[in-house]
């Protein structure tokens, strides 16, 4: 099939739907497939274990914005959400941007709206726009300063501490974070639907269950989940942390595709997630589990779908993206 073949079968889907081989070895011919285009998989810890095990890097937001800006490959293909891979063309407007599921959205993104954040901005002109990366590249290009939940104590220092902050889109992130600094920010009302069903009831019955179980939790959770950890941390200090202490069990607060990387790193520990394993399966999230091994395949073969984007936005979003670098490199956060 070819190219303009493919491009007739995305009619209203948002990802490449056709039929694949079944005798393909999927493994195979993505790494085959990666060499002849010079492309990099870059793919996000909340990934399936099969996307994760081809990737070239796995990381969080922070880890792969730096992987993103630094890369020398002529296709970025994204394994994630939709505002990832619009971060990844934002930083790099002369390569080709995969995405394998345009519908890979996020709530978290959604949650703020552009012409209503436009409109409560210019209620507090005198603040300066702090914006988790989890938005869209519209939200970005009206923020001063982007951060992930690895940096955002330090993007947060750098704001002289008399100027106001203006926090969006994750109030239960910007709580952490103004409880973490001692600073009042500002929060818009947004929040991840993944970090917020976590039930204190369930966890607390699983911590009765596991009494030498320690509770790692994402700081998108809600406040009264955050109370019960033993430890918060993005999902990289969330990596870090369960393998270099010193207990052998971990109920895991955040989306499970993590639990894939840390049980490969730590194979004698367990792993528990919160809440537990169930039919809703309310601790994966429904859009970064879109992306599937044969559709990162079917985007390598034809290049589809692709992100695209219009300058104006790109440089607009791009300013408070390079501060961010700038910010983090000076504190020793990338090299």
């Amino acid at each position: 099939m070819n190219i303009a073949d493919a491009k007739a079968q995305l009619i209203n889907k948002g990802f490449l739907d056709v039929d694949t081989d079944p005798t393909v070895d999927l493994f195979r011919a993505i790494e085959q497939l990666k060499q002849e285009k010079n492309a990099i998989i870059l793919a996000h810890y909340y990934q399936e274990p099969d996307i994760q095990d081809i990737a070239d890097y796995i990381g969080d937001s922070l880890g792969l914005a730096k992987q993103a800006a630094q890369t020398d490959a002529s296709i970025i293909l994204f394994a994630g959400v939709h505002f990832m891979a619009e971060t990844a063309k934002i930083l790099n407007p002369n390569k080709k941007v995969l995405l394998p599921d345009l519908k890979a959205g996020c709530s978290l993104a959604d949650s703020a709206p552009t012409e209503l954040f436009k409109q409560f901005k210019a209620r507090h002109p005198d603040y300066v726009v702090i914006s988790y990366i989890n938005c869209s590249a519209e939200i970005k290009a009206l923020s001063d300063i982007i951060c992930t939940s690895g940096n955002a104590e330090k993007i947060i220092e750098s704001v002289p501490e008399n100027t106001p902050i203006l926090f969006a889109p994750d109030r239960n992130l910007g709580a952490y974070l103004n409880k973490k600094t001692g600073r009042n920010m500002l929060l818009w009302n947004g929040a991840c639907q993944v970090h917020e069903l976590f039930s204190v009831e369930k966890i607390t019955r699983l911590k009765m269950r596991h009494p030498e179980a320690k509770v790692l939790a994402h700081p998108e959770c809600e406040a009264p989940v955050l109370a019960l950890a033993d430890y918060i941390g993005s999902t990289t200090q969330l990596l870090k942390y369960s393998h270099s202490d010193s207990a052998q069990a971990y109920i895991v607060a955040t989306e499970t595709g993590i639990l894939h990387q840390m049980q490969k790193d730590n194979p004698q520990k367990i792993f528990i997630p919160a809440p537990p394993n169930n039919n809703c399966a309310c601790n994966d999230c429904p859009y970064m589990k879109l992306n599937t091994l044969e559709k990162v395949y079917n985007t390598l073969l034809y290049e589809l779908p692709e992100i695209h984007m219009e300058e104006s936005l790109r440089i607009a979003a791009k300013k408070p993206l390079d501060r961010m670098m700038e910010v983090s490199k000076a504190a020793g956060l990338i090299g």
